[in-house]
């Protein structure tokens, strides 16, 4: 305990003199309309406390005196893990006032202010606690109605998110207007307009304030209050990403229906939201080591050894041009410079399918390490610029094939070259080309998940498809007892059936066609299925009994129509797999399985058509809310 306030304060010299024996104060935590926060201890029970002080002028008005009594009253029988307990609210002499537990920590306000955006996983769990708090007053029929950054405490050490003062606001500016009964950048349209308030206002102040914790700053600001509040009542809340926040498209849905200005269409309670928060959290897999290492560095090419390579291949082509003249050099230079790293692909291929794991496995891990990263980047305050980075990326291009050129050239020689200039000047050539891709590289490193994400582009197309094509032909098998992640059907019985078809002898391959081809897109399409079967069931779940209103009849025929369609796809798929089972074990032949074929390349073509046809309603599911219409 300091030995002195900071400074001498009538105020704290008159209330302390009021409680002592009671309580022995410290200092001055903090002030503002709503009063004055002191650290204390209570003498008897010799604990830290926080004290609220209803600021003295306001005292002396009577009516409001017992409003604040009221509602601290109320409030102090709130019990819960994630709101702040109340102790006592009481009287002394002229001054009325509260005591409730002492936090060590600092506001969600200080925290963003002093640190910038939180990570969206961060985010979600403090969001959730919050709304778990607000479930539980509203379950008591108490409303906070100043739901904001600075009432949510952040306990140190742990981070456990608790909220603070329920109820005071309304009970200090209910006759004072509505500047005073809130805060403007986080009040709903309908406390700006003086309206009658309940838990649907609050989730909108929770909704803006998950919206300044993911983005650094509130949906609406202004230099005027008033300026602000009519943003709240006639303005829609800027999207996330046009502000630079990038957060999980599950997260930034439930902020924009907390943001909603009809209370109708926020969710229907701050419980609900809780479980739809919860949901956000658990859909954040673990990724398994494996797969993290494969990740972060055996799918990469980006070693000095590739580098080296690259540049002994540009200097070894000129003997070679001379030997075999400059088309066969540069087509020896073009082949080992792509069959190299090719080869690398195959044999890390090899090595991730030997470990249990497959294709698919590895573009949930590449999914999970670029949103990691994202969000980290994101979450400092950084903003891409990408013009410095495809500059050096152009010149590298451009240098590169200057060295081939120059290369060329001087194995031609003749009249207009000869070896002493084109041949000086490859070297040369081949060191800009090696410096602008080591300034890309740098350039690209000041944005982390711009790596990641384009090995993810390699290894997830024709590229990656190729080489663990060629890893299961060179034997790869999964290991007994390998390690295995989550993965979705379509992906377990693809990947079985993938393994089959390389089982079988090349003849029967031949004859069959492209059948992996047609495992891969049912695959597809099952995956595609399924993510829009999940969106639409999101939005039918968070509409709560709205959702069985006519509005929402199309949305439900939809979801039945792509949940039938996407079982006729598993359906196919697990036959595919069953009858290349059947070869396999020698029990069909390949003529009685080709029309089977062809109808399962034809169930594709359908799911294509269809949801191509339903593009108008992934223009409502990208971001779904009760107040637009239903699509047709």
């Amino acid at each position: 305990m300091s030995s002195l306030p900071d400074r001498v304060d009538p105020l704290f010299l008159e209330f302390q003199l009021a409680v002592a024996g009671r309580y022995s104060i410290d200092r001055e935590l903090g002030r503002g309309g709503m009063g004055v926060v002191y650290l204390a201890r209570d003498v008897q029970l010799d604990r830290p406390v926080a004290i609220k002080l209803l600021p003295p002028e306001r005292a002396l008005d009577g009516a409001l005196r017992e409003r604040f009594l009221r509602e601290a009253r109320l409030a102090a029988k709130l019990s819960h893990p994630n709101i702040i307990p109340i102790f006592a609210v009481d009287e002394a002499e002229t001054f009325v006032f509260y005591v409730m537990a002492y936090v060590d920590g600092e506001t969600l306000g200080e925290r963003v202010r002093a640190r910038g955006p939180m990570a969206a996983s961060e985010a979600t769990r403090v969001l959730r606690e919050v709304a778990w708090a607000l479930g539980h007053a509203h379950a008591q029929g108490v409303v906070h109605r100043d739901v904001k950054p600075d009432n949510i405490m952040l306990e140190r050490g742990t981070g456990r998110a608790l909220v603070t003062d329920f109820g005071i606001a309304a009970a200090l500016g209910a006759d004072e207007g509505p500047e005073v009964a809130g805060t403007p950048e986080y009040m709903s349209p309908e406390q700006a307009l003086g309206g009658e308030l309940d838990a649907r206002s609050d989730l909108y102040g929770l909704g803006a304030t998950a919206y300044f914790v993911c983005a650094g700053r509130p949906p609406f600001s202004g230099a005027r209050a008033v300026d602000v509040l009519a943003k709240q009542v006639a303005s829609a809340a800027p999207a996330l990403s046009s502000v630079g926040a990038t957060v999980p498209r599950k997260l930034s849905h439930l902020i924009e229906k907390c943001l909603a200005k009809e209370p109708a269409h926020r969710p229907a309670s701050a419980q609900h939201l809780a479980e739809q928060l919860t949901l956000a959290v658990e859909q954040r897999r673990e990724v398994p080591a494996v797969l993290r290492a494969f990740v972060k560095r055996d799918s990469r090419l980006t070693g000095p050894g590739s580098l080296l390579i690259g540049y002994f291949l540009m200097v070894g082509t000129v003997p070679i041009v001379l030997e075999l003249g400059a088309l066969g050099g540069v087509s020896i230079f073009a082949g080992t410079l792509l069959g190299i790293p090719f080869a690398g692909m195959a044999f890390a291929a090899r090595n991730i399918i030997r470990r249990g794991f497959s294709q698919a496995d590895v573009g949930v891990a590449f999914e999970s390490e670029i949103e990691q990263l994202r969000e980290e980047f994101h979450s400092a305050g950084r903003v891409e610029r990408k013009g410095l980075e495809v500059a050096a990326g152009i010149t590298a291009i451009g240098a590169g094939f200057t060295t081939i050129a120059l290369t060329a050239m001087a194995g031609i020689g003749g009249e207009f070259t000869s070896w002493s200039l084109a041949g000086a000047m490859a070297p040369f050539a081949g060191l800009a080309t090696l410096g602008a891709i080591l300034v890309r590289q740098i350039l690209r490193g000041r944005r982390p998940h711009a790596s990641p994400e384009s090995w993810a582009k390699l290894w997830m197309g024709k590229v990656g498809r190729a080489a663990f094509a060629v890893a299961r032909k060179l034997g790869a098998r999964p290991a007994a007892g390998a390690s295995t992640t989550h993965r979705a059907t379509e992906m377990a019985i693809g990947m079985a059936a993938g393994e089959l078809f390389a089982s079988l002898p090349k003849s029967t391959q031949k004859a069959l066609g492209d059948v992996p081809a047609i495992v891969d897109n049912l695959q597809k399409d099952a995956t595609s299925l399924r993510t829009r079967i999940d969106r639409l069931n999101e939005s039918l779940g968070e509409a709560g009994e709205a959702a069985a209103g006519p509005e929402y009849a199309q949305l439900r025929a939809l979801s039945e129509e792509l949940t039938e369609r996407h079982r006729k796809v598993i359906t196919t798929l697990e036959t595919t797999r069953l009858n290349l089972l059947r070869l396999h074990a020698g029990a069909a032949t390949v003529d009685g399985l080709t029309t089977h074929f062809d109808l399962a390349d034809e169930v594709s073509n359908e799911v294509r058509r269809l949801l191509e046809a339903r593009g108008e309603v992934e223009r409502y599911l990208k971001f779904p809310s009760p107040a637009r219409p239903t699509p047709v």
